[in-house]
């Protein structure tokens, strides 16, 4: 869950943190704000790369926290402020309970340091909350969330020298880039 998305200033970086929650291993994305921008891109990009992942926008962060709780989950707010990673990531881990993982844009509120369960520092010196956030789910997931197979999407070919890429949705439609469904580029 994204808290405080401000439209003029934050359309990147909270486009970034849908990206990187979305290939980290998220199911979906909660937005306080409405913002056409990020809705358009996150869309695009579950279209084109494949996976189920979706967007929520205009929730009231209150509310979604309060109705994940009472449902039963967890939830982990991402500041660097909290009880460093470290130190609870096995804990939280081992929670048997879904995971509502929240960071800030604006300041958040003092409310949500005591309706989270968890109060996470990836480190105590500033930085992004796209990077707390890709941190905290590699260490949750363990790194198994890079092997993440997105059903129905381009696929990326590793390679030390070259770029491949595969459009699994075209396999022989010569309009799209390498026909043939792949495209190499490089050496």
């Amino acid at each position: 869950m994204r808290i405080g998305h401000r439209p003029e200033r934050d359309k990147r970086i909270t486009t970034h943190v849908g990206l990187v929650a979305r290939a980290f291993g998220a199911s979906e994305m909660l937005l306080t704000g409405r913002d056409a921008h990020i809705e358009e891109s996150l869309a695009d990009a579950a279209r084109r790369w494949g996976g189920s992942f979706t967007l929520h926008s205009g929730v009231s962060w209150k509310g979604e926290v309060m109705r994940w709780k009472e449902a039963g989950g967890a939830v982990v707010h991402l500041t660097m402020y909290g009880t460093n990673l470290p130190d609870v990531i096995d804990e939280i881990s081992h929670c048997e309970r879904d995971l509502l993982v929240a960071v800030g844009a604006e300041k958040v509120p003092a409310e949500m340091y005591q309706l989270a369960d968890w109060n996470v520092a990836v480190g105590n010196q500033p930085h992004s909350e796209v990077a707390a956030l890709a941190v905290f789910l590699d260490r949750l997931f363990l790194g198994r969330e890079l092997e993440e197979d997105f059903a129905g999407g381009l696929k990326i070919v590793p390679s030390a020298r070259s770029k491949k890429v595969l459009y699994p949705e075209h396999p022989n439609d010569s309009n799209y880039p390498g026909g043939k469904g792949s495209e190499e580029i490089g050496p």
